[in-house]
């Protein structure tokens, strides 16, 4: 069994269990053995796991050692079941040990990083805060600091008039306070008492009239290194500024050349790769082992680069619109080798051996 290592991919509930172990098999061209489970499949007095598998197209449920190594894709803040595994299997064995990032945490980590002119003016979210950041930059936006999909995340905007429009998913406003009326008041209400940051309002360059991001997908390897496996386009529908809610996915070499020059496309397309693998290894030293993660870019009208937020655990149906079927390999075959190569090392990563030597 040892050129064929036992990997086991973490899911949150038992419905999700084939539905997933079906995507990564497909692409796994190492012939490894996979299964499938969930936290409450594992029985922690007999150090089996109750996991899911398919073997020759014949799907089964059965009793399994400890696997080599953990793939985590449940959604999660803790590392309760994640540490129990690794007391079991080694340090560094289960990878995205936690995958539910809280934006407020990294948002710090990387201003006290070499990623500061990327980010964002980002403050916690109060009155004075807001209304700071609203008399600088006129727009701002309102995100909740443990948020995914674009979910809870407000743009209230300063108009030349005094009135304060408050807006979610769409530009069009859902809240007009006039210049009298307490636009913070409102804030209040809508937010309760969930945790929120307030972020500098970025004026990003459009794609026909639209908002667009950059989601960088970085990966490891077979050899644990952190690589760049795709670019894409989130485009916004029209009147929208969430590109959560996108209309359309695009290879980012499609898009950035109809806006950019030759020499401003490559330039961009450089930093995206470089600043995308800082963020993941300052976010790794941070977080704790992880496989993969995405970085969202805006550009602004002088074409300069910001990050938008990270995602833990990437939402992977968006790459199946993608043209290239390279792209859709990469997404689900790179956790895999990095599972493979986690099998046969040590339990120190590429990136963190290089400290020790």
């Amino acid at each position: 069994m040892e050129d064929r290592p036992l990997i086991g991919i973490l899911v949150s509930n038992k419905s999700n269990r084939k539905s997933v172990l079906e995507l990564y098999q497909r692409y796994d061209r190492l012939n490894l053995h996979l299964f499938a489970f969930t936290p409450s499949d594992i029985n922690w007095e007999n150090q089996r796991i109750n996991g899911l598998s398919l073997n020759k197209g014949v799907w089964k449920q059965s009793s399994f050692a400890f696997p080599k190594v953990v793939y985590n894709r449940s959604f999660n803040k803790k590392t309760i079941t994640i540490q129990r595994l690794e007391n079991v299997i080694g340090t560094n064995k289960c990878f995205n040990k936690i995958n539910f990032f809280s934006k407020w945490d990294l948002y710090n980590l990387f201003k006290q990083s070499e990623l500061n002119p990327y980010i964002p003016e980002t403050l916690s979210y109060d009155q004075a805060n807001v209304s700071e950041l609203l008399e600088k930059y006129h727009v701002v936006y309102i995100k909740p600091a443990y948020g995914f999909k674009g979910k809870s995340v407000y743009r209230v905007e300063q108009t030349n008039h005094g009135d304060v429009n408050i807006s979610l998913y769409s530009l069009a406003p859902r809240y007009i306070c006039r210049h009298n009326e307490s636009y913070q008041g409102k804030l209040g209400e809508l937010l309760g008492s969930e945790n929120y940051m307030v972020q500098q309002g970025i004026f990003i360059q459009k794609l026909n009239h639209r908002y667009f991001d950059i989601r960088v997908l970085v990966q490891k390897d077979i050899s644990g290194a952190w690589t760049v496996s795709t670019l894409a386009c989130r485009v916004a529908y029209e009147h929208y500024f969430n590109t959560s809610m996108c209309e359309f996915i695009y290879d980012a070499a499609e898009v950035i050349p109809l806006i950019f020059s030759q020499d401003k496309t490559n330039e961009i397309f450089q930093s995206l790769h470089e600043v995308s693998i800082a963020a993941a290894q300052v976010a790794e030293a941070h977080i704790g082992s992880l496989g993969e993660l995405s970085v969202d870019f805006a550009i602004d009208e002088q074409g300069k680069l910001w990050i938008i937020e990270l995602n833990g655990k990437p939402q992977k149906s968006i790459y199946k619109d993608m043209k290239s079927s390279k792209h859709k390999n990469l997404v689900y075959s790179r956790p895999l080798e990095y599972a493979y190569y986690l099998s046969h090392s040590s339990g120190f990563t590429h990136d963190s051996a290089k400290s020790y030597e």
